[in-house]
């Protein structure tokens, strides 16, 4: 956030943030509140206190003697970097959660790179909640694949529904060049890289295509790629967003479609680019 006058927070905002700041589960340790009070330059008025009643008590006190609530963001700015929070992704996402339904009273928002900015005010519950990563949210209950998170991230923040199907279905094409060496697609790559073909040899393989059940499995399978991809791929690729929709359940349906097609595709072998190396070797030492 550029360097400007942060309105004062009321007293309720500043006792969910410290809460959620000094939670004795998820939050911040004692030492980690003295010192970001230090590096804040806030003072710290009781340090005896419990955690969140610690840090609650240092940052109204400072706001009360500079009628500003700059050190606030400061101090969120300071616990939730990102480089602090490596290995613990989950603890991250969950205290950033709680801290932007209360930042949202507020008219902020704190994003994925640790820093607070501006956004409209929320004036219900609901609605704070519902800007606090509520899809994201519902993904993780999902256990989505974390290469659909990955590839949604900045527009899962905003919860634009359109382009995050637009991207996690990219996600997918993106996979299937890395294991299969192709550099097509859509609907040809998708074909190219799983189709049986003549010689029943696809360049990936789900399964192990040893009976005719798996066959028709890998078939079924090729086909809801070139299915997903002329579907949401495509027409949210060329479509402009107001004219196609985008709702959250469709979102977190479609997202949990791509989520499974990733599942197959760690597991997929490159059986048939194996075959043609082999080939390709046994050729050259034949002549």
């Amino acid at each position: 956030m550029a360097i400007q006058t942060i309105p004062c927070f009321v007293a309720a905002q500043l006792e969910s943030i410290s809460k959620v700041l000094g939670d004795t589960t998820d939050g911040l340790t004692g030492a980690d509140i003295g010192h970001f009070l230090t590096e804040c330059r806030v003072p710290d008025v009781d340090p005896a206190l419990t955690k969140w009643k610690r840090l609650y008590n240092a940052l109204v006190h400072y706001q009360n003697d500079r009628h500003f609530g700059n050190h606030v963001v400061a101090f969120i700015h300071k616990a939730m970097n990102p480089a602090r929070w490596v290995g613990e992704r989950p603890r991250f996402d969950e205290l950033r959660s709680q801290l932007n339904v209360t930042l949202a009273f507020a008219g902020l928002t704190l994003g994925e790179d640790g820093k607070v900015t501006r956004t409209s005010s929320a004036s219900t519950l609901a609605e704070a909640e519902q800007r606090a990563d509520s899809l994201r949210s519902s993904l993780r209950a999902r256990r989505v694949h974390d290469d659909v998170l990955l590839h949604c991230r900045a527009e899962l923040l905003v919860e634009n529904y359109f382009h995050a199907v637009l991207e996690a279905t990219k996600s997918v094409a993106s996979k299937l060049r890395k294991l299969s060496g192709l550099t097509g697609d859509g609907a040809d790559l998708a074909t190219k890289s799983l189709g049986i073909g003549s010689a029943s040899q696809p360049l990936l393989a789900i399964n192990s295509l040893s009976t005719d059940t798996e066959k028709g499995e890998q078939r079924g399978f090729m086909n809801l790629l070139v299915g997903l991809f002329g579907t949401f791929r495509n027409p949210t690729a060329h479509a402009e967003k107001i004219s196609w929709p985008m709702g959250e359940q469709d979102a977190l349906d479609i997202l949990s479609l791509v989520s499974l097609v990733h599942r197959k595709l760690d597991c997929a072998k490159s059986i048939g680019a194996a075959s043609q190396s082999q080939e390709r070797e046994e050729g050259a030492s034949k002549s």
